[in-house]
């Protein structure tokens, strides 16, 4: 690769008589004249005064480059616009779809230039956040054509893609209508695709970013999401990204200072509950219920005496009375290092 990019920089000079430094995204230099350090911390392009030296991001090739060239006027930063499009034309095409698009902003591959590019064709810039809708395999157009026809008028966008996925991207600058949160829309899409195609599908909510530029990170997050919903072993339903901080938090940890946690929190007496299916089966329908006891035995068809004898059974266990938000913290938090020790 390093000799393409090093043959890229030499037709530029030899055609346009532009001299182009070229650099990894991390700062080592590749080709050109200048091999002292760049600067790293700029988006876009820079303007770099004290080496009166224009700086540029670029992709080529499917890789990511930091490019600079003389000058810090206006005219340098249309010659780096322009070498940015001559690299982007080397690896994808010159006109993408809406689809196309969208999928490459979402998985990280569309350069700045490429966003700035399409931005006004395909939607209105603004905050925005990436949604990842899964569902049975194979299901995949049914719930698409539900989500599409709620995106349509708007510059919000549905894609499919593979294994039982769908990506949304939402825009919050539009009207929003009923709807006060991206939780609460996503709750909304739910239940509309239950109710006209009877598929349960698991919406996972990435952070807000405030441009379509940084939807990767959104997206990026929404993955993060499903994958540690599948780690605690959660429901389908709609899951944001906020959700399992404490599970991200747990996972960075080393595994021996997950067992040296978990030894302090862990009685040995109290393993048989954590490994009764039944018993931490009971505690996350009473967490998903918000510590409601009523709701929590009409949705497993419990009497309420019966459920109060489960918790009761869980405190002497553990010594955790998870009616209380700190004990069911805690609780929670012994069943999370558990799966991740394992």
């Amino acid at each position: 690769m390093e000799n393409e990019i090093i043959a890229f920089a030499g037709n530029i000079r030899d055609n346009t008589g532009i001299g182009l430094d070229v650099y990894s995204e991390t700062g080592e230099f590749i080709v050109g004249e200048d091999k002292g350090n760049v600067r790293l911390d700029f988006d876009g392009t820079y303007a770099d005064a004290d080496r009166s030296r224009t700086l540029f991001r670029f992709r080529y090739k499917n890789k990511n480059y930091i490019g600079a060239i003389a000058g810090v006027n206006s005219a340098s930063k249309n010659y780096a616009y322009l070498i940015c499009e001559l690299a982007e034309q080397s690896y994808a095409k010159s006109n993408l779809s809406k689809e196309e698009f969208f999928k490459s902003v979402l998985f990280g591959e569309a350069s700045y230039y490429t966003i700035k590019k399409y931005a006004k064709k395909y939607f209105r810039n603004g905050k925005a956040c990436a949604m990842l809708i899964s569902m049975s395999s194979g299901k995949e157009h049914d719930v698409y054509n539900v989500v599409n026809g709620y995106t349509e008028g708007s510059s919000d966008f549905v894609c499919e893609l593979d294994d039982g996925l769908c990506a949304l991207v939402r825009f919050l600058d539009e009207e929003n209508g009923e709807y006060r949160s991206v939780a609460e829309y996503a709750e909304f899409l739910a239940q509309s695709v239950y109710e006209e195609t009877g598929i349960s599908v698991g919406i996972f909510i990435g952070g807000t970013v405030e441009s379509a530029a940084d939807l990767a990170s959104s997206f990026g997050q929404a993955i993060s999401a499903q994958r540690m919903n599948d780690t605690v072993n959660r429901r389908s339903g709609v899951h944001s990204f906020k959700e399992f901080i404490m599970v991200k938090m747990l996972e960075d940890l080393p595994k021996f200072k997950l067992s040296e946690y978990l030894e302090m929190l862990l009685d040995p007496s109290a393993r048989e509950i954590f490994e009764d299916v039944e018993m931490v089966g009971t505690a996350e329908e009473f967490f998903e219920n918000s510590l409601n006891v009523s709701e929590t035995a009409r949705k497993l068809y419990l009497h309420r005496n019966t459920l109060n004898y489960r918790l009761d059974k869980i405190e002497k266990a553990t010594g955790l009375n998870i009616r209380k938000i700190p004990d069911a913290i805690t609780f929670r938090m012994i069943t999370i290092i558990l799966k991740l020790v394992r």
